[in-house]
């Protein structure tokens, strides 16, 4: 057993070899159920890791997951080259914006719902901040969180899959495509 991340809001993943195991404290706001029911969807569509058993109780959730072959693309191996991974980061996005249907899918990440949990957490005036989108450029089945740590590449540098997808949702393509473009400056650096 291995940690592998660790992030502010206490959660924990863990990989077990031929299982991961990822846990969050009870109170921090992720739903570990609600991603559970996102990958037994998206894994019929896209590589991502497939729920295997899902649980809570007092002191927290649990989410076990099949392993997906490779590495996260912030490992050393990848942040030592960076013009790679972003190509594959970028590669794999596109993959997961074009193979997933838009029609069929049951979940949303939209300008209103994103506000809405804005609202929820922090109230009204940190609502008010984001409330002005743009118009709607191009409908898509969004990640909802991705960052360069939720792509999983191949030893030679390929896409192998998506990890992370509990805000996965319909909503403009340009809104992983914020957060794909934010995390790159963050993990790797400028340029």
């Amino acid at each position: 057993m291995s940690l592998v991340w660790e992030n502010d809001l206490g959660g924990q993943a863990f990989n077990f070899g031929d299982c991961y195991v990822k846990w969050t404290p009870a109170g921090n706001g992720i739903d570990l159920m609600a991603e559970a029911v996102r990958l037994e969807w998206a894994v019929r569509y896209v590589s991502v890791p497939r729920p295997l058993y899902v649980g809570r109780d007092d002191a927290g959730a649990w989410l076990v997951t099949t392993p997906l072959a490779g590495q996260n693309a912030v490992s050393p191996r990848w942040k030592a080259d960076p013009a790679t991974a972003v190509a594959a980061i970028g590669r794999g996005l596109r993959a997961f914006h074009d193979a997933l249907p838009v029609d069929a899918c049951p979940y949303s990440w939209s300008v209103a719902a994103r506000i809405d949990d804005v609202r929820r957490r922090d109230g009204d005036e940190a609502a008010a901040t984001v409330a002005d989108a743009p118009p709607v450029d191009r409908l898509v089945v969004c990640h909802g969180d991705a960052c360069s740590p939720n792509t999983i590449l191949t030893d030679d540098g390929r896409f192998a899959g998506h990890v992370d997808l509990g805000e996965m949702g319909v909503a403009d393509h340009w809104a992983d495509v914020a957060v794909a473009t934010m995390s790159v400056t963050w993990n790797y650096g400028p340029g």
